[in-house]
């Protein structure tokens, strides 16, 4: 029986999918954002281990909210496509026995034709870019947005539904240069049934502080409406760039 190694969980999500939604949170995750709210998640053989049938059965209890909802499962992180067998197999269980939606929420860092059974079975990606800078990129996160990339054009020729979300940090997200190849990239890809800048908060702070590790954000705040609404008009413009081509 499959085990998977679990943060957290969340009974009534309503940010991450469609309708209200279980949040399941995975242990482990390549990426080190400078911004990353639970930097708990990181390491790989933290968390909780946990069954297929144990996570089912915190799920149940919630079915009716879901299915009358229109919600379903999401499972986060971490980034659970290190996961990729174990979430697989969950996605294929709800399937199988409620009929439930399933959400993937990655940051891309894996491959399309490596997790395409996991793929199989997930009905939405919420892809986070976290920059299309490459270098910017490798400065926030420590590594290349290259696979992040692939990743939204495998799904973009394979007709899979996806949200780009984008977190968006003053003074790191806001060269309109950026901004509008952002725009350009996405104005490429099919099957973008939305857009969302997500902004940046301090949120994550003290458990930074807790686990003895720096703060490379300190003292940044949280962007202007101003400024949010500036990001999107510039993506906006570099969608429509794309799209005239």
């Amino acid at each position: 029986m499959a085990k998977g190694r679990i943060h957290s969980l969340e009974t009534f999500g309503t940010v991450d999918g469609p309708g209200i939604r279980f949040v399941l949170f995975m242990q482990g995750c390549l990426l080190k954002c400078q911004y990353c709210h639970n930097p708990d998640t990181w390491e790989l053989n933290d968390g909780n281990e946990m069954s297929l049938e144990e996570v089912l059965a915190e799920i149940e209890p919630y079915l009716h909210y879901y299915r009358s909802s229109g919600g379903g499962l999401t499972v986060s992180g971490g980034e659970p496509t290190l996961q990729a067998h174990f979430v697989k197999e969950l996605f294929t269980e709800v399937k199988k026995r409620w009929n439930l939606h399933t959400t993937l929420d990655t940051n891309g860092y894996n491959e399309g034709d490596k997790i395409n059974d996991l793929l199989d079975v997930t009905d939405l990606v919420l892809l986070d870019l976290k920059h299309i800078d490459d270098e910017a990129h490798i400065k926030l996160t420590g590594k290349s947005n290259e696979r992040t990339l692939k990743l939204a054009r495998w799904l973009s020729d394979h007709n899979r539904k996806m949200w780009i979300r984008h977190v968006y940090v003053p003074g790191i997200h806001n060269r309109e240069e950026d901004l509008i190849n952002l725009g350009r990239f996405i104005g490429t890809l099919n099957g973008v049934e939305k857009f969302e800048i997500l902004p940046y908060h301090q949120m994550g702070i003290y458990k930074w502080q807790s686990m003895g590790k720096p703060y490379e954000l300190e003292g940044v705040p949280s962007p202007s409406e101003e400024e949010v609404q500036r990001a999107y008009r510039l993506i906006e413009e570099g969608r429509k760039q794309t799209a005239l081509v």
